[in-house]
């Protein structure tokens, strides 16, 4: 009995597991036969190349073989004319992992590889994260959904760091959230050597403790905090603890306590630091990546809507709006959530994702999608929207094709790749 019991807790994760699978051979299927029409969708020498051409995949592959090496990268013979202070622009931690995968699949197969089996984890991991938090009563039907958003998606089938970066994103605020600020540092700072955004957790962490330290020393009145149906009032707890922090105090006494175990927090910026190191030893220069061309798209609030921008060169942007929309409802919805780093992460990334003047807002804000889902837990749950989504699916699938035929790199080398 008790066996059946420990398997029966395997089961989500396994489906999950096939579901990534599935989904992403399904995706691949036309390239994989090689079809010239699917669906009406016409597609020019068909093969597997399309995959692995997608942008950008194929650039972190550079950094895996050359680590940032300026003579090692010219001697690559990259036929796209990027320079070698380019590739700054590309963190190492997904670079590491295909490094360290292709001495058994090779760097353009590790590339796919890499990102497919951190995609698998993060699904895994986020039914565990939203069951332990007590998220939903659903888990494993919404850890699905959240596989499913269309640009995710795509980002989760080809090369891309996006799967490690969100994966280390939740992890991090997991360990924040139980208190352990060591590990909600270190696997922050790894976020950050996979994406700079990382750098974001720290400030929203910042936040989330200055607000516990303000209801510390000026408790307010007890409301019932969204996630998890905790209880108003203080049934069963002792008048030495403020439910709305989470600190204990002294009700006649409530004064600032410092915690140093809030110096955990430290391997966050720490993480953005030993890679600006590493690209001084590499390129000469501790700024290198704020030097690596044209990438560095923060501007002003809502500079994406300018059509005359390279990175922009299209006036048709009301997705946009609503992109912005969906994770400005996220962040009003979590602002009375107890886990306050679920909203000032939110927040901080979504102030940070108004600043960028790049079309492909939907793949920058992809970090924000978790927590939408979370957020919204009970309408994405609904038998209205499940429904919703089996109509939409085909649709889904017919998007990603039709992306993938299109956001190809123009390699006609792939000596360098290989």
């Amino acid at each position: 009995m008790r066996e059946n019991i420990s398997l029966k807790r395997f089961i989500p994760y396994f489906t999950l597991t096939m579901i990534v699978l599935v989904s992403t051979l399904i995706l691949w299927l036309p390239f994989i036969l090689r079809f010239s029409h699917w669906l009406g969708l016409s597609i020019s020498e068909s093969n597997f190349l399309y995959i692995y051409k997608h942008y950008d995949g194929p650039l972190y592959i550079i950094p895996a073989k050359s680590f940032y090496d300026p003579e090692i990268i010219k001697t690559l013979r990259v036929d796209i004319s990027l320079i070698p202070g380019y590739y700054a622009a590309h963190l190492p931690l997904y670079s590491l992992f295909i490094r360290i995968f292709s001495y058994v699949f090779g760097y353009l197969k590790s590339m796919i590889f890499t990102n497919v089996f951190f995609t698998v984890i993060l699904a895994g991991f986020f039914y565990y994260f939203i069951r332990f938090f007590q998220i939903t009563k659903k888990p494993l039907l919404l850890a699905t959904i959240f596989l499913f958003l269309p640009r995710f998606l795509v980002v989760r089938s080809v090369g891309a760091p996006e799967s490690l970066f969100i994966l280390l994103v939740l992890v991090s605020l997991f360990f924040f959230e139980k208190k352990n600020y060591l590990f909600a540092g270190v696997f922050g700072g790894l976020a950050t050597m996979t994406k700079s955004p990382g750098i974001l957790l720290f400030f929203a962490y910042l936040l989330a403790i200055g607000e516990q330290c303000l209801k510390q020393n000026n408790p307010v009145n007890i409301r019932n905090p969204i996630g998890n149906g905790l209880p108003a009032g203080r049934q069963g707890l002792p008048r030495s603890f403020d439910v709305t922090s989470g600190f204990a105090r002294d009700d006649n006494n409530a004064k600032f306590a410092f915690n140093w175990r809030w110096f955990g927090l430290i391997f966050i910026p720490i993480g953005l630091l030993l890679v600006f190191i590493l690209y001084y030893f590499q390129f000469g220069d501790f700024f290198a990546y704020f030097k690596s061309g044209d990438n560095i798209h923060l501007v002003f609030p809502y500079a994406i809507f300018n059509a005359s921008k390279s990175w922009v060169g299209t006036a048709w942007l009301e997705d946009v709006l609503f992109v912005f929309f969906i994770y400005i409802l996220t962040v009003i919805t979590l602002r009375n959530t107890k886990h306050r780093s679920f909203f000032y992460f939110s927040l901080v990334y979504l102030i940070a994702t108004t600043f960028v003047q790049h079309r492909d807002i939907s793949r920058y804000s992809l970090p924000l999608w978790p927590m939408a889902c979370i957020a919204f837990e009970s309408f994405f749950t609904s038998k209205k929207f499940k429904i919703a989504a089996m109509i939409l699916l085909p649709a889904i699938f017919l998007y990603a094709w039709n992306f993938f035929v299109q956001n190809v790199m123009p390699i006609g080398e792939w000596q360098p790749f290989l």
